[in-house]
């Protein structure tokens, strides 16, 4: 329902929309008249009532009013303090107020979830009128009670450009505020923040612009009472401008009447013209409005019955702020504080401290005259018809089976991280630095300031390239100074993150010490650096050296969240889209602010990024867990990515079945026959853009060993096809045994030598010529006398030796510089014993056989390993991170973080089915759908025929489809504690993880 309301000098005439002809004449000769006055108080405007002032709830409203007595009603304006974290002395005693005297609402503190709904619950069976349930929840309920969800402060909102998102925000917080039995969001906060020294709004507000405070917050409103939850803009008449904590003192505003007209109600009246349901009063002494010594504005009947309700028309609901803050609570007595409030104008009285007292004063206020019963039950049944708005005509109790599950859910939790991502603000890109680029140029080091412990923010970069991790807690001395600076001396580029700030502006500088600002003006002087600040955007005044910085992003708030998108937004995962939403400095100014480019590399998200749900990719939990519980695996990683967002990344079980180490997503497996697509295959096709490699070729044009011998005019279409008819396999290592068991002597050696200096596995080393009899062994290897399709290890034991022929440079060197590097693929290696802990690298299998010890840190394959773990067949570790950013790479066809590292055309062409029509359905070197839409083949059922991949022996695979751009990572040791353990291939886990993925993406509507 519209109403329009002429604003005057000294009240409001308000008409119904509907008018009947008579009247309409006088409306005409008032609106005229009125016009001349229009000038000094604001404009005429559309002005839609509250939400439960549309007449939908006035009989609701009228019986319950009728079953109470004058008492009752005036207990139905009092709002007490309810705490779910205190004993069951302090829950008693609410539920006696609300017995007793049938108070109307209660706003509730710090606790839990669980614990305030059984409260409520009781609370609310038995009152003789139901409560009205009110929380602070400026960022979302995790504001008071643990368990839940923090949504980002305002400050960081303000930043953000689309309202769209600020109001799905205000949606989510009141679905989990009604599934929680909370009615009233005392949010947004509409204060404008034009004091950087504000003590206590800051951060809470969304900036320093009434046009974006006022869209923000009116986006925010819109979300909640869209939802049937109420919201209250606050601290009337506006709070922004201050230098006192209203929790603690009275701040005294000097603000002429046309400032505060034209700023601080600014937002005000914006959201009560689009129907604002309730406003809170907040605790200042305004003597331009009411000179009355040390008279808070909750109790000035000027501001709230003659500003607020009479000349700018506000119907709502008005609540005081809390009554027991020291703005009033210093000046007035429990019980006459809120009996002044009461007399102010204010509707409800929040945080009553003494029920009693309050309402003994009110019916003496009564009684002297100060204000009429009528006047009370016309609050009351305001109070009363918002009380059925919110639901409470048919009230039901607060359900506290899975709770907290419904109070955290991950589509809430993917609003979330978009509404982070929107607010980061890149203030500073010097030569455009970011997004990184040219990986292989960097050396970087990760500076945590401000901590002892490695953050959120360092594990984050490290997704993305080798990091190493420094830390300078706010107490180091000036020798741990010296070493750090000497450290990062060998890095030309140092990206620090600065944490522990105070969230509030005082006199501590919020926590930067001055060790920290020399230092980091001295690094930023000497280094590339990119520094992200993890507070309240009004620090970075108070760093020093920020100038000097290559680069600059504002994050806000620190969260694992933030800290997480943050080093997304340094690696080109996400684009820079924030602003500020204040003046900083004269250097960081309001609306500054630069775009980024966003998806140059993987990022990490959620399902919900692309319609998914999270728990429709739940089955994949499912199926992991089983296979461990049947013993098919110990534990393994899976990673799933959708057009370069990582929505799926996941690590499962144990390293080895003792339980003693957990999976992590950063330790290595051992990646079996992955290596062939991942080392020899990668060569080949980067060689092929540089026109040194040609499929159509043979075995013999690129490696001189091979001439003369059986294996010379094998043309490589049909070696990387499995057509060539190599052997499938020879196993070299049974020459090196005797009849008894042991190692023949010119083979192996328990002790490294300079004749056995290669490592075979744990005090084993063979003998460092033994790798031409392996050669040999194959050049001498008789052809299969039947053509057609057998796999085959050989070729791919030969290629670092035909890639070492074409470049001239070790094969290792070779993919690192070329590909791995690029790529930031760190963890691709061979013999990982070498460069990382035992207790990053996941075992394989117990050899009872060969090597006769638990496989750990060494290749699984025998071949490889008598190789010195070096091999195009076998050998390679890594982690499931870095091996999807390869695929990457042969997803978009060459191409990752702008860098062509492969021509164009090459791996498509490479990927594609070559002799289908003979029924062999291998691509060149990639393994693709044997059995197209059959749930028992190869690939997932719903896999498209241009998909492909490979898998390993030790229970690994990966598959790339070009279709749905997905990248699908599983990795395992399946072959622990003995290869003998096929229930990982009988169990069909593998392809039925990607099938899960599939069913899905059906559910949100993607077409196979």
């Amino acid at each position: 329902m519209k109403r329009y309301s002429i604003k005057t000098t000294n009240r409001t005439m308000v008409f119904p929309k509907q008018r009947t002809k008579e009247n309409g004449l006088i409306f005409f000769i008032i609106l005229t008249v009125s016009a001349l006055c229009i000038s000094l108080t604001g404009t005429i405007k559309a002005q839609t009532l509250p939400p439960f002032l549309d007449g939908s709830y006035d009989r609701w409203a009228d019986s319950v009013f009728h079953t109470m007595d004058p008492a009752e009603r005036i207990a139905q304006l009092i709002m007490i303090p309810a705490y779910s974290n205190k004993d069951q002395v302090h829950v008693d005693s609410i539920s006696g107020l609300v017995k007793q005297y049938g108070v109307g609402g209660i706003i509730f503190f710090q606790g839990g979830p669980v614990r305030q709904a059984h409260m409520i619950n009781r609370f609310q069976q038995e009152a003789k009128v139901p409560l009205m349930i009110s929380l602070d929840g400026e960022w979302g309920l995790g504001m008071r009670l643990d368990s839940t969800m923090r949504f980002p402060y305002q400050m960081a909102l303000g930043g953000i450009d689309d309202e769209q998102l600020l109001y799905d925000m205000g949606a989510e917080i009141a679905r989990q505020s009604k599934r929680a039995g909370i009615h009233v969001n005392f949010a947004p906060v509409v204060d404008i923040n034009n004091n950087a020294n504000n003590p206590v709004i800051g951060f809470r507000s969304f900036g320093e612009e009434k046009e974006n405070v006022a869209k923000k917050s009116l986006a925010y409103m819109k979300g909640m009472q869209d939802n049937h939850v109420l919201a209250s803009a606050k601290h009337f008449p506006g709070h922004g401008d201050t230098n006192v904590d209203s929790h603690y003192g009275l701040p005294v505003i000097h603000f002429s009447k046309q400032r505060l007209e034209e700023v601080e109600l600014y937002p005000f009246r914006e959201l009560i013209g689009e129907g604002l349901g309730s406003i809170m009063v907040a605790h200042m002494n305004i003597p331009v409005l009411d000179d009355t010594p040390d008279l808070a504005s909750t109790l000035s009947r000027p501001i709230v019955t003659g500003l607020l309700k009479e000349k700018m028309g506000y119907e709502g609901l008005v609540f005081t702020d809390a009554l027991n803050m020291q703005g009033v609570a210093k000046f007035y007595e429990p019980g006459m504080v809120d009996v002044k409030a009461l007399l102010a104008g204010n509707d409800m009285l929040l945080n009553t401290m003494d029920v009693k007292a309050t309402i003994r004063e009110i019916k003496a206020a009564i009684n002297r005259g100060e204000i009429t019963q009528e006047e009370i039950d016309r609050r009351v049944m305001k109070v009363l018809k918002a009380k059925a708005w919110v639901g409470l005509d048919n009230w039901q109790p607060v359900e506290t089976e899975n709770l907290i599950d419904d109070l955290n859910p991950p589509h809430a939790q993917y609003l979330n991280r978009r509404l982070v991502e929107a607010s980061l603000t890149l203030l500073g890109n010097r030569d455009h630095l970011l997004p990184l680029q040219r990986l292989d140029t960097l050396r970087i080091a990760a500076l945590s300031m401000g901590t002892d412990e490695v953050t959120a923010f360092q594990k984050g970069l490290l997704r993305y390239a080798p990091v190493d991790f420094y830390n300078f807690p706010k107490e180091t001395d000036l020798e741990a100074l010296v070493r750090l600076k000497e450290d990062l001396g060998k890095y030309n580029l140092v990206l620090v993150g600065i944490h522990g700030l105070g969230i509030r502006a005082g006199n501590n500088n919020y926590g930067i010490t001055p060790e920290m600002n020399v230092f980091l003006k001295e690094l930023a002087e000497a280094h590339r650096t990119v520094v992200s600040v993890f507070g309240n955007v009004y620090s970075l005044e108070n760093i020093q050296g920020l100038e000097k910085a290559d680069g600059l992003i504002a994050a806000y708030q620190e969260s694992s969240l933030t800290q997480d998108l943050t080093s997304q937004l340094i690696f080109g995962g996400i684009g820079g889209k924030g602003r500020l939403p204040v003046h900083v400095s004269p250097q960081l100014r309001m609306g500054d602010g630069l775009p980024s480019e966003g998806g140059f590399r993987m990022s990490y998200s959620q399902p919900e990024a692309f319609g998914m749900r999270s728990d429709d990719l739940k089955g994949i939990d499912s199926l992991v867990h089983m296979a461990i519980r049947e013993k098919a695996i110990p534990g393994a990683q899976v990673l799933v990515a959708k057009e370069g967002k990582v929505i799926y990344h996941k690590a499962f079980g144990h390293h080895t079945y003792d339980s003693l180490q957990a999976v992590a997503l950063d330790d290595l497996y051992d990646m079996a026959s992955i290596t062939k697509i991942s080392t020899s295959l990668a060569a080949f096709m980067h060689l092929r853009g540089e026109g040194k490699f040609d499929e159509n070729e043979t075995l013999g044009t690129y490696l001189p060993m091979v001439r003369g011998t059986n294996k010379e005019n094998l043309k490589y279409t049909d070696i990387l096809t499995h057509q060539a008819r190599l052997r499938s396999w020879i196993p070299f290592w049974q020459s090196t045994v005797r009849k008894s068991g042991k190692f023949k002597w010119f083979t192996m050696k328990n002790d490294s030598t300079r004749r056995f200096p290669i490592r075979v596995a744990q005090n084993l080393y063979i003998h460092r010529k033994y790798g031409d009899k392996i050669y040999k062994e194959i050049l001498d290897s008789p052809l299969n006398p039947e053509p057609g399709y057998v796999y085959s290890d050989l070729s791919f034991i030969l290629a670092p030796k035909v890639v070492e022929e074409i470049t001239g440079e070790n094969f290792y060197a070779y993919l690192k510089k070329n590909l791995y590097d690029p790529l930031g693929a760190a963890s691709l290696t061979f013999n990982p014993y070498q460069n990382y802990p035992l207790s990053r690298i996941v075992a394989t299998e117990v050899d009872e056989s060969f090597r006769h010890q638990l496989l750990h840190g060494t290749v699984h394959d025998e071949g490889a390993a008598m190789l010195g773990g070096i091999s195009g067949h076998a050998g390679l570790f890594g982690t499931a991170n870095d091996l999807a950013k390869l695929m990457h790479l042969y997803l978009y066809d060459g191409v990752y973080a702008g860098e062509r590292l492969i021509a164009p055309g090459v791996v498509s062409a490479f990927s594609k089915c070559r002799f289908c029509e003979d029924g062999n359905y291998r691509a060149l070197g990639f393994d693709r759908p044997n059995k197209p839409g059959d749930p028992n083949g190869n690939a997932a059922a719903s896999a498209p025929e241009s998909s492909f991949g490979h898998t390993g022996f030790t229970g690994t695979y990966t598959w790339i489809d070009p279709e749905n751009q997905l990248v699908y990572v599983f990795l395992s040791n399946r072959v622990h504690p003995t290869r003998e353990n096929r229930k990982l291939y009988q169990l069909n886990i593998r392809t039925e993880v990607l099938e899960t993925v599939y069913k899905a993406m059906n559910q949100a509507g993607y077409k196979k």
